[in-house]
């Protein structure tokens, strides 16, 4: 770690620890994801909790699902169009 704090990383080195954290905050955007979609479509959808889901329930956690995606993605084109306006200001 000490090259990394005194600034010492070569081109390839420093290319490969971004994609290193990119890939980090690609699992971690994943796993947040996930969270949420369980935390909202749980409290929405499913009343009596139990071995199984009946029909109405399928449906609704599998529109529930469809729906926050469809947010997410939305969301994430917009931020990262933002990303790349802002950086391209610099």
């Amino acid at each position: 770690m000490d090259s990394l704090g005194s600034g010492n990383l070569t081109g390839a080195q420093k290319n490969e620890f971004m994609d290193q954290v990119k890939q980090q905050i690609a699992v971690a955007s994943a796993q947040e994801l996930l969270q949420k979609i369980t935390e909202k479509c749980f409290k929405k959808c499913i009343y009596k909790p139990g071995t199984t889901l009946d029909n109405s329930e399928q449906k609704c956690i599998s529109m529930c699902m469809d729906r926050y995606m469809d947010s997410w993605n939305v969301v994430s084109r917009t931020y990262g169009g933002r990303l790349v306006r802002e950086k391209g200001h610099m």
